[in-house]
């Protein structure tokens, strides 16, 4: 059994595990036809709609899928998922990190959050320029920026602290 959102709006129930594919507790016919490329041709209700497969996300079992035209973020919880979430285990895997570390020496180019600003996950947070390279440094987790401790055109060594975190 599947726990499938889509946009972070609907949630469905999602059961492949006898002969029937179920929905909702309801089963469905559905017709796929793998076209190549993540592209895939779906028949279901008797209607047509072209799918592609635009981004993956493994580790938290997400990705984007394109349907005629439109695209749709999906996200996927297996049984172990709603058992550690039933068990109030959930928050354990998230990462909360305290700090950015410079990954390697270079010079800073651009800083692009300031003190008290609330970021997300994937947000970019500085440009690190290092071997005539530019490199775009972004969170790892949620939080809200407590320090910066670096600006632009300063020159940093590998591991020093260059923003922490509430």
């Amino acid at each position: 059994m599947y726990k499938v959102k889509v946009n972070e709006k609907f949630l469905f129930d999602l059961d492949t595990t006898g002969a029937n594919t179920l929905l909702n507790g309801e089963p469905i016919d559905i017709d796929i036809s793998a076209l190549g490329n993540n592209l895939s041709n779906v028949i279901y209700q008797n209607k047509s709609f072209n799918t592609e497969v635009v981004e993956i996300n493994k580790a938290e079992k997400s990705c984007k899928i394109k349907v005629n035209g439109n695209i749709y973020a999906v996200s996927l919880e297996d049984k172990f998922d709603q058992l550690l979430k039933q068990l109030g285990l959930d928050n354990l895997a998230s990462n909360k990190v305290a700090e950015i570390k410079a990954p390697m020496p270079g010079l800073v180019l651009n800083v692009m959050v300031e003190e008290g600003s609330e970021i997300k996950k994937g947000d970019n947070l500085l440009i690190l320029e290092a071997m005539k390279m530019e490199n775009i440094l972004k969170s790892s987790t949620d939080g809200i920026v407590k320090k910066v401790t670096v600006k632009q055109g300063d020159k940093v060594e590998k591991n020093q602290i260059l923003i922490q975190f509430k």
